[in-house]
């Protein structure tokens, strides 16, 4: 099964010269620290911070340089700080390439639910429904199954919905896959992570293609 650094390794091949991207808390922070040599992409972190960077080192730590989960981080030459507003105006208006954050539950249509269980503290929504309505691509990363070993990528969400239609990619630690036509395609799976592995742990609609490879690092 990856880890959580090898999660993030795999996510950020999908980076392109150029791309803004925006990063949630969790595992899509870890991005960050292994954008591919010669690629240039602005992360952006929905606090207000545009060109983020790798998390410090003891001697390059700022306290006043956080990202949307309060984790110090650095900024690239040519970054900039800003309010939430217009943090959320670029969001809005279309301006993000890529998302990458977690969920609780992605289903074969592309819907995410992420955002509150039921019965459960809900600390509020965070900007995920803006993200997932806004970005031109989203990355969803999260554990294939719960705790109490129950899939995650389903036919349908049971939670309430962060959004509709908008889940192109998920990775998880047994693999990626691409949602298209009502269905979950394997794309490749995790390294020693079996196929039969794979399908025991999806509830949703999967699709096999003939020939799906074992991702390296």
């Amino acid at each position: 099964m990856l880890t959580r650094e090898q999660m993030a390794q795999r996510v950020a091949r999908e980076l392109r010269d150029g791309y803004y991207v925006n990063l949630g808390i969790g595992i899509p922070t870890l991005v960050a620290n292994y954008v591919p040599q010669g690629v240039d992409v602005m992360l952006q972190s929905e606090n207000g911070l545009l060109g983020m960077d790798a998390f410090p080192t003891q001697e390059t730590i700022d306290a006043d340089i956080i990202n949307a989960g309060k984790q110090t981080v650095t900024v690239r030459h040519g970054a900039a700080i800003f309010d939430s507003a217009q943090s959320f105006a670029m969001i809005r208006g279309g301006h993000v390439d890529l998302t990458v954050l977690g969920a609780f539950e992605v289903d074969v249509q592309g819907n995410i639910a992420s955002w509150m269980v039921p019965g459960k503290l809900v600390k509020g929504m965070g900007g995920a429904m803006d993200l997932v309505a806004g970005a031109r691509n989203i990355i969803v990363t999260m554990t294939h199954t719960s705790k109490s070993g129950e899939s995650k990528l389903l036919d349908q969400c049971s939670l309430p919905l962060t959004g509709v239609n908008c889940i192109n990619h998920v990775l998880t630690e047994l693999a990626l896959l691409d949602i298209k036509e009502g269905q979950f395609i394997l794309r490749e799976r995790a390294p020693g992570v079996s196929i039969d592995d794979i399908v025991a742990k999806t509830a949703g609609k999967l699709h096999i293609p003939a020939v799906v490879p074992e991702m390296t690092f």
